[in-house]
């Protein structure tokens, strides 16, 4: 990844139950930073959305957030943001932090987090981009999900040549790591048998 790339973090906007979950967010939001890759993230103060991006802006990064007008009136938006983008809608935060991305990641968190990344993660089937989308599976968080997903795969739902598009790791360098190596697979159609 090149200079003033910037990566969409999807997390959620609570804590969680174990303390983990926020020493993985600061984490990220160190690694970023050290790595001169600026964050681009829902924009809210809270939970671990509050902890990456206070992680990147105190390592000397940038944070960018994008928050519908909705939720930024109920005091929650960032105000130490390098910049926050106020928006009308869900639709247009997502389509904002996509075009402001050059990959995605999903720390740990509720059903916002998890239909944010299958967004992306179709968007990559479909060719819209190609882009890297990843999960930080802190402390075996997503491992149900990794099951199901191979469950999906075996039963011809999703083709097996996608299972590249879904990066998982542990820990926040070694995701970005793969992330800096990451070339979309090639496939001719996004569903149904390959053409011979």
């Amino acid at each position: 990844m090149s200079e003033k790339t910037s990566i969409c973090v999807y997390c959620g906007s609570s804590l969680g139950a174990s303390p983990a979950y926020h020493e993985a967010a600061r984490q990220l939001g160190e690694e970023l930073a050290r790595r001169d890759i600026g964050l681009v993230y829902g924009g809210a103060s809270v939970g671990l959305m509050g902890a990456v991006a206070d992680a990147v802006l105190e390592s000397g990064g940038r944070a960018v957030g994008v928050i519908p007008h909705a939720l930024a009136t109920k005091e929650i938006a960032h105000r130490g943001l390098d910049e926050l983008f106020v928006v009308e809608s869900m639709h247009e935060r997502k389509a904002r932090m996509a075009e402001l991305s050059a990959g995605f990641i999903a720390l740990p968190g509720g059903w916002g987090t998890l239909e944010e990344l299958f967004e992306s993660m179709t968007w990559a089937q479909l060719g819209f981009h190609t882009k890297p989308c990843g999960l930080l599976n802190v402390n075996d968080f997503y491992a149900h999900l990794e099951a199901f997903l191979e469950h999906q795969f075996e039963q011809q739902f999703v083709k097996t040549e996608f299972r590249e598009m879904i990066l998982m790791e542990d820990q926040p360098g070694a995701l970005l790591d793969r992330f800096a190596g990451y070339h979309a697979p090639k496939v001719k159609k996004w569903i149904g048998p390959e053409e011979t």
